[in-house]
């Protein structure tokens, strides 16, 4: 009988009365459909852009206009110092300190200069741990690293295939994995979130078993930064990257995110490939020969920080700091649990393949269709859901909490139930 009322748009307002965060929704641009905004449920690929944004990228224009090279110093949120702003929201939402985290480049260029301080290859450990069908990004760095240390990529790549007939990978494969590989490992490389199914792996325990193998352990965390909260620096995460224009709302190929533990960020030893930006501020207007590494993750900065690539991340990340990380998760665990329940009345022909248990998934539901997914998806976008696809077969929803209501879940429902 609860299921059954829950199916009904009464319910659906009433949980979105309830709702602490329910305000921030009117925070947002969204795709307009029929002269009405549309239901987006794919933040898990782009976020929203925030009604704050424009005045924000604005603001850089006319202090360039204005000021010009000054900027660096003069502008409201001066160039030179403009990378700081991010560190006290972002250590808050991916758990660390602020000196173990900044922003630069973009996600899969931080991971090749992640790789090249945390790989370092020899006879005996060479070998790197992966979940299969990671996204092809990691997939790709991984090949071209293997290939520049000159080993063999099926060699030095051991990539981990969920159990047969399974589609999740269970944590005791992986922690099996790790300790057969032991004596050889030199890397664990894995998404935090695997894109396709929406699968949140163990962090903690797969950190712990790398550490334990004598490996490194680093994350790909594209899929949970805004997601879900994590603690890096509890679990003794080594390092971490991840791209700021999903969950994050950062925009199209906004400026990526960079973690490193603070035993490696406070060690100048610590190999890496440097730039002007990654050195010691007090020595780097000298210009002279000699790397002197800032302390902490800023000691990786390679170039002179990308502001107009980071004015939106910045905007969002006031709405992040006001709605709190705790409570956005709290929500998007009963906004993915809701929409679950829903499915659950539906007689079509699909299997939702992302965990159901809550503590192993984020915002995302991927549902997998035998048959007609792809006609199906064109439907529900031709109705204002906006979502999207994969090969084979596979529909992803992501109610992001920050944005999406427990009506949007409800008016979802009632198109998918009339296909």
């Amino acid at each position: 009988m609860e299921t059954l009322e829950k199916a009904s748009a009464y319910y659906a307002r009433s949980m979105d009365a309830a709702d602490p965060l329910a305000r921030f929704k009117e925070q947002f641009y969204f795709p307009q459909h029929q002269g009405k905004d549309g239901i987006y449920f794919c933040g898990n690929s782009l976020g929203l852009q925030t009604k704050s944004t424009p005045a924000a990228i604005q603001q850089e224009l006319e202090d360039w206009q204005t000021m010009a090279v000054e900027g660096y110093f003069r502008a409201r949120d001066p160039w030179l110092y403009y990378q700081y702003n991010f560190c006290k929201p972002l250590s808050a939402i991916m758990g660390c300190r602020e000196e173990e985290v900044t922003v630069m480049n973009t996600l899969t260029v931080n991971l090749h200069l992640a790789l090249q301080s945390f790989y370092r290859p020899d006879k005996q450990r060479f070998r790197i741990i992966m979940e299969a069908g990671a996204f092809p990004s990691d997939q790709y760095a991984l090949e071209t690293v293997v290939k520049l240390h000159g080993l063999n990529p099926d060699d030095a790549i051991i990539e981990i295939h969920p159990r047969s007939g399974e589609k999740l990978l269970e944590t005791a494969t992986i922690l099996e994995t790790i300790h057969h590989y032991r004596d050889s490992l030199a890397l664990v490389l894995m998404g935090g979130i695997n894109y396709y199914t929406g699968q949140f792996y163990d962090m903690p325990a797969i950190t712990a078993a790398a550490h334990e193998a004598g490996a490194y352990a680093g994350w790909d965390l594209a899929h949970v930064a805004g997601n879900i909260p994590v603690k890096l620096h509890d679990w003794n995460v080594d390092f971490a990257v991840w791209c700021s224009y999903k969950y994050l709302n950062g925009g199209p190929g906004a400026v990526g995110g960079f973690y490193v533990h603070e035993r490696f960020g406070n060690d100048a030893a610590v190999p890496r490939l440097a730039g002007w930006w990654g050195n010691d501020e007090k020595t780097r207007f000298k210009m002279e020969k000699g790397f002197i590494p800032r302390k902490g993750a800023a000691g990786w900065q390679i170039s002179t920080a990308q502001v107009f690539n980071m004015a939106a991340l910045k905007a969002s990340l006031v709405l992040f700091e006001e709605a709190g990380i705790t409570t956005l998760r709290q929500k998007s665990v009963q906004l993915t649990g809701y929409l679950e329940s829903l499915l659950q009345q539906l007689r079509l022909p699909f299997e939702v393949i992302t965990p159901g248990d809550p503590q192993q998934r984020g915002a995302q539901l991927s549902l997998f269709f035998p048959e007609n997914g792809k006609n199906i998806h064109a439907k529900m976008m031709e109705q204002g859901i906006i979502c999207d696809y994969r090969e084979p077969g596979v529909i992803r929803l992501a109610p992001a909490p920050l944005y999406c209501s427990f009506s949007d879940v409800y008016r979802f429902y009632e198109v998918l139930k009339n296909f």
